[in-house]
């Protein structure tokens, strides 16, 4: 994170003092916001390169924040939201505000730098890979992914997921009936090869799952107790 420019959007002053010193530690550079005015002006004045964004907010929480950043044209910035509102419906709400990754309150601040590295790097590599123009297509049963385009469809049907959600069934379409623990979700998703010992991929599968099963009755994503989740459909 050596240079980058990270806003984090933090009302609560001991966490964002922690935040923050953890962050500049690995080089980056915090820009800290209380509330939502302050941290538009922040946003339209300096280069950011990640957003930090709590939801419990005053005036205008993190949710309606995430929008309107979006709204506004922010469209590839990563955004990573925290908040103490844990809960899977919290989480979903998050991500359909256009948040890219969800954290929960309390963390590990070796947890919230890994995410922060790990969005932050992921977004050069695809401003890098604006330019190529083959298509990469890839299909397995009634799914089907058109990797150029990053569009995900369900026989025939366009699924409505999250950047994250996205690049969890490319995995798994790019290999069928494989299982894959959640250590190595959490390393090829997340770019995190340890056990951060949370329950953000069992929270992503889920998710993803039901976008799936929203399309057709048939079953796509299966959990192999003990081990970790597969891709199967049976004819």
């Amino acid at each position: 994170m050596k240079g980058k420019q990270i806003l984090l959007v933090e009302d609560e002053k001991n966490v964002a003092d922690v935040i923050i010193q953890g962050l500049e530690e690995d080089g980056a550079m915090v820009r800290h916001a209380t509330h939502y005015e302050q941290a538009l002006r922040i946003l339209q004045t300096n280069e950011i390169h990640l957003i930090i964004l709590d939801v419990l907010l005053p005036e205008t929480n993190g949710l309606e924040i995430c929008k309107n950043f979006r709204t506004l044209g922010y469209t590839n910035l990563p955004i990573l939201m925290v908040t103490a509102l844990g809960g899977p419906e919290n989480v979903v709400l998050g991500l359909d505000s256009g948040a890219d990754d969800y954290l929960s309150k309390p963390f590990k601040l070796i947890e919230l730098k890994a995410r922060a590295r790990t969005l932050i790097r992921r977004n050069v590599e695809m401003a890098k890979q604006t330019h190529i123009t083959e298509k990469h297509r890839y299909t397995y049963k009634f799914l089907e992914i058109d990797d150029y385009k990053k569009i995900a469809c369900v026989a025939g049907q366009e699924l409505n997921l999250t950047a994250t959600e996205y690049r969890l069934l490319l995995l798994f379409i790019q290999s069928p009936q494989k299982v894959f623990q959640r250590t190595e979700l959490l390393d090829k998703i997340w770019g995190i090869n340890f056990d951060i010992g949370s329950n953000v991929v069992d929270v992503y599968v889920n998710y993803l799952r039901k976008k799936i099963e929203k399309a057709t009755p048939v079953k796509a994503i299966h959990t192999v107790i003990g081990m970790g989740y597969v891709l199967k459909i049976e004819d």
